[in-house]
């Protein structure tokens, strides 16, 4: 099965959620009225689009229709409009220095050790060397998931002692990646969302350690946040967006929900980039951001519409 294929597979709660049940609030010639745009509102808010992002949505979708847009029928502009707002969400890849050192946040149980995984194989399917950090020392767990995750992706891992610095973790595992001249870092960081201060101390001691090895350290730091905790995980990602200096964002476990909307209201409210969804159990689960066919994923293949420049 090709990633796309698997992406539309994964997408399929949602996708039953939302764009079918979009399809079937427009039936043939009906006209774009109050009920239409209740119904509308209902589907929309039940996939967890979120409320700002539904009036934005619904708004826009009047507009264009006021202005006699003739992009297609109402349907199709509303398809549009959603990959418009998905493209908020696209980012160019972020130029790799050698090594690429990468920060993973996020909390507990949101799939960041899995992710993680994900990315190693994801780089050495490139052709790439990828050596990763387990500098959450706070939790047995997470070094020894990292461990297995590593032994699966053939890669090196780097630990440290229950409770150790996490910052002379991750400066020790960037001293292994120079010395093999390995070309990606990947650093796992604390699981824990904890009081702002204190959160943005610790990210900010890791990357002044790294920094003193490699100046341009870290080159990314990538927040995770869980689909299926919907409008909570993005009041979630809210947080840490303001206490940390988050680049870019990876969403898992989009397979395992019917609330996928809530990606419209993190394009919308975040100002973040996606840069990866993750879905499924195997390594391979991983995919880079792209509006128009992840819009696809959630709404099916009707959206063939392009979307305005």
């Amino acid at each position: 099965m090709g990633l796309f294929d698997k992406l539309k597979k994964a997408f399929q709660k949602t996708r039953a959620a939302l764009g079918e049940k979009i399809s079937a609030v427009f039936t043939p010639g009906r006209k774009l009225d109050k009920d239409l745009l209740a119904e509308l509102e209902e589907v929309l808010l039940a996939a967890d689009v979120g409320v700002e992002t539904t009036d934005e949505l619904l708004t826009s979708l009047i507009n264009a229709a006021q202005q006699g847009d003739s992009a297609g029928a109402p349907e199709d502009l509303l398809r549009r409009e959603i990959v418009n707002l998905l493209r908020r969400a696209e980012a160019n890849t972020p130029p790799e220095q050698k090594p690429h050192v990468v920060l993973i946040v996020g909390v507990n149980g949101t799939g960041k050790t899995t992710t993680i995984g994900k990315l190693a194989n994801f780089y050495k399917l490139q052709g790439k060397s990828v050596v990763l950090a387990a500098a959450d020392t706070f939790r047995a767990a997470a070094t020894e998931q990292i461990q297995i995750w590593g032994e699966r992706s053939g890669v090196r891992v780097v630990t440290g002692k229950l409770g150790a610095d996490s910052a002379a973790v991750a400066f020790d595992a960037l001293d292994a990646t120079l010395s093999r001249q390995a070309d990606v870092l990947l650093v796992d960081t604390a699981g824990r969302l904890h009081n702002k201060s204190n959160l943005m101390k610790e990210l900010e001691k890791v990357s002044r350690v790294l920094k003193k090895k490699l100046e341009s350290a870290p080159h990314e730091v990538l927040l995770v946040i869980d689909a299926t905790t919907g409008q909570n995980g993005l009041n979630q990602a809210l947080e840490f967006t303001r206490a940390a200096p988050v680049t870019g964002l990876v969403l898992t476990k989009i397979d395992g929900t019917a609330k996928g909307g809530v990606m419209l209201s993190i394009a919308r409210k975040l100002g973040i980039p996606i840069r990866y969804v993750g879905f499924g159990e195997s390594l391979e689960d991983l995919a880079p951001f792209n509006a128009e066919k992840f819009a696809e994923g959630l709404l099916g293949e009707k959206t063939s519409v392009a979307a305005e420049s």
